[in-house]
């Protein structure tokens, strides 16, 4: 068992549904940790056999960016969903920070956390 630890992927989307929060773009900071069985590929030095990490962040950034969202909690759910596409993956962990969401704050996150049933 290995984890992958994504720390600090700044993304832009639509999200919130305040009148001042609809139809802009904010900055969300999403922290991930994937949990996942090897294949030997700590031994064997092989990338192939390696979950492809890159290609996990990719998708994120693609379904984060080109949604809107009401709510982060939403955006975290959907991060969850492209990483548990992967059969490999035994449990994910994702954080969603909005960046001066409250006054006097650096940030408001949610945390959502899943084990896959595969």
């Amino acid at each position: 068992m290995a984890k992958i630890l994504i720390k600090n992927l700044l993304l832009r989307t639509q999200v919130g549904f305040n009148e001042h929060e609809t139809g802009k773009k904010q900055d969300l900071l999403l922290n991930i940790k994937i949990s996942y069985d090897t294949q030997g590929e700590e031994v064997t030095d092989n990338p192939e056999m390696a979950l492809n990490y890159r290609d996990v962040c990719k998708s994120i950034i693609d379904v984060v960016e080109s949604n809107n969202f009401n709510l982060i909690e939403t955006v975290a759910q959907r991060a969850l969903d492209v990483i548990l596409e992967n059969k490999r993956v035994k449990r994910a962990v994702v954080q969603v920070d909005k960046p001066h969401a409250l006054r006097f704050s650096e940030s408001v996150s949610v945390k959502l956390k899943v084990e896959n049933k595969k």
